[in-house]
């Protein structure tokens, strides 16, 4: 038995010093994680804490009626519409108050104007709408 266990131990040291080598050897990524925008995946809604997608962000892909259980109630302040979809915003939670719009495509990215920002509390997917917000005065694009 005394052979086996040396026999183990110097298989043991041996396989530390390949594994070892190995993880030296390897090569160094170079990619990088998403960041700003690109961290919202194609086909979703993205809405996030801090102007041109930075901040926290939340990805939805169906209606939510409350905002707040996701962390973003109010805190919004830029978004990307990457679904199909027209993105109706909505002031308050459960669908009401006032609506903005977010179009999807390339016009469905940006931030919110100053008086939208952290405003908003529900966001519904392809409306119906409500009541507009409207455009804040001086901020007509």
């Amino acid at each position: 038995m005394g052979k086996v266990q040396a026999m183990r131990t110097k298989l043991s040291a041996l396989l530390v010093a390949v594994a070892a080598t190995g993880v030296a050897a390897a090569p160094v990524s170079t990619a990088h994680a998403a960041d700003g925008y690109d961290r919202c995946p194609a086909g979703s809604y993205c809405m996030f804490s801090g102007l041109d997608g930075t901040g926290d962000m939340i990805r939805l892909s169906a209606n939510t009626p409350d905002l707040g259980a996701l962390g973003m109630d109010n805190r919004a302040k830029s978004d990307w519409n990457r679904t199909a979809s027209t993105i109706y915003l909505w002031s308050d939670s459960n669908y009401s108050g006032c609506t903005a719009t977010t179009s999807s495509g390339p016009t469905g990215k940006g931030n919110f104007f100053p008086a939208h920002r952290d405003f908003f509390s529900s966001v519904q997917f392809d409306g119906p709408g409500g009541p507009s917000c409207g455009t804040p005065p001086g901020e007509d694009g």
